[in-house]
């Protein structure tokens, strides 16, 4: 099941609705706990999609991908590297993608996305599954030149429209089974499968649920593969992963 959040055109109240065969039909209530069908049915192309939820938290992963199965390591890092994302970075599908002034480019990071669907601590890798509500796709943008020399990433990271999600919430998904994909202005420049990242999905779950305790709504950004590169003024990015859909956003100067 896909779940979507939206607006209607030339109105300002946000919805939630499921992708059905004949539209987007609408829903109510707490899309975690108790959530209804209602009868109005939508146009996607008379909406705007929103970022898929409200996100509670999120927690990205640094350089978590390998290029061949032959280079994964033998040994996993002790503490991965985790790293904050702010809220106000988030946007939706469709939303530019703001460059900080001073920068002429910033680099797309094409991932999938976690969405934690309940109270997580101290959970296994074999327990991680029964608390995904699902998986959107997010894009990392990242501002490299602001990474501080002892190895900070939060400001290159942080800034407003650095965390596109969407288009949807997939809650019916194989995370073993995608390829997660990027299109620089039409050109592919990520694909790979989840088999290629150095820290799994559930491992990094189970560490970050024995550190913190995470709540439905967090959303875990489970890193980038090789192949991404800088974006400019103009540029277009879609990051895609088959099941869930196409990420889309411009690039804009700020």
């Amino acid at each position: 099941m896909k779940f979507a959040r939206f607006t209607k055109q030339n109105e300002t109240e946000i919805l939630q609705g499921v992708v059905t065969d004949n539209g987007i039909q609408q829903i109510k209530g707490d899309i975690f706990s108790d959530w209804k069908h209602t009868d109005l049915i939508h146009n996607p192309e008379e909406l705007e999609l929103l970022a898929p939820l409200t996100a509670r938290h999120v927690i990205g992963i640094g350089a978590n991908y390998v290029g061949k199965i032959e280079d994964l390591p033998s040994e996993l890092p002790e503490i991965p590297v985790f790293f904050y994302k702010p809220l106000s970075s988030v946007i939706g599908s469709g939303k530019p993608i703001v460059i900080p002034a001073k920068i002429d480019e910033v680099k797309f990071e094409s991932e999938l996305a976690v969405v934690i669907g309940k109270r997580t601590s101290n959970i296994s890798e074999e327990e991680v599954a029964d608390h995904i509500f699902g998986y959107t796709i997010a894009n990392d943008v990242t501002a490299p030149q602001f990474f501080h020399e002892a190895g900070h990433w939060m400001v290159g990271k942080s800034f407003n429209t650095f965390t596109p999600l969407g288009p949807y919430i997939e809650t019916e998904l194989d995370p073993d089974k995608i390829r997660v994909e990027a299109y620089l202005n039409g050109n592919k420049k990520q694909d790979s499968g989840t088999a290629l990242m150095i820290v799994s999905m559930k491992k990094m779950i189970a560490y970050l649920s024995s550190v913190m305790t995470l709540e439905a709504g967090d959303v875990i950004l489970t890193g980038s593969p090789l192949g991404a590169e800088m974006m400019k003024d103009g540029d277009e990015i879609s990051c895609e992963i088959a099941g869930i859909g196409e990420l889309r956003n411009v690039v804009k100067q700020g």
